[in-house]
């Protein structure tokens, strides 16, 4: 079982944070992408059961506001604590580092955190294997599903539930535009 109140208030923290960005391509409110995550992961828990499934969920929330917006580790970890701050932390793309260098870096990252946190980020790409952008080409969605092949690769493991998931996602993503 998972603690609502803690997250609904990891939810709470998230949508303050993100506030009136919007997703690429959709319009919709940042906070359905965010949601949309945790939902994955909470409906994963149907299947399969998680040592911490609040560590899962709380972290599925909050997984895009170092990456996306000016929240810092240090506001998550006096909010949430330091297994939640770490686990943000790992699914965080480094903007420092060079573009090619920064999917590497992260799953090394997440690899070393618990499981759940590897679930999260299986969960992050199957809803962004949604309808692409209108305005990615053939290269750019190519580049995606491959890049998601190599999240596939280094996380599955940790669930077979979300791992099947992923793999469906994959094989149905559309390479060539959608007219």
């Amino acid at each position: 079982m998972w603690d609502q109140d803690l997250c609904a208030r990891a939810y709470g923290f998230a949508a303050q944070a993100h506030g009136e960005q919007k997703m690429i391509g959709g319009g919709y409110p940042y906070i359905f992408h965010v949601s949309m995550t945790a939902m994955e992961v909470m409906n994963a828990l149907n299947f399969e059961k998680t040592t911490n499934p609040d560590l899962s969920i709380q972290c599925a929330f909050l997984h895009d506001v170092l990456e996306d917006t000016q929240t810092t580790y240090d506001a998550i970890l006096e909010s949430f604590g330091r297994p939640v701050a770490d686990g943000v932390m790992a699914l965080s793309k480094n903007p420092l580092l060079p573009h090619d260098d920064r999917m590497p870096d992260s799953l090394k990252r997440i690899r070393l955190q618990p499981a759940e946190i590897w679930k999260v980020k299986l969960a992050d790409r199957i809803i962004n294997l949604s309808t692409p952008p209108d305005d990615w080409d053939a290269a750019k969605r190519t580049e995606y599903r491959a890049e998601a092949v190599t999240i596939y690769d280094a996380l599955s493991e940790a669930s077979a539930y979300l791992s099947e998931r992923l793999l469906l996602k994959i094989r149905d993503y559309p390479i060539n535009s959608i007219d």
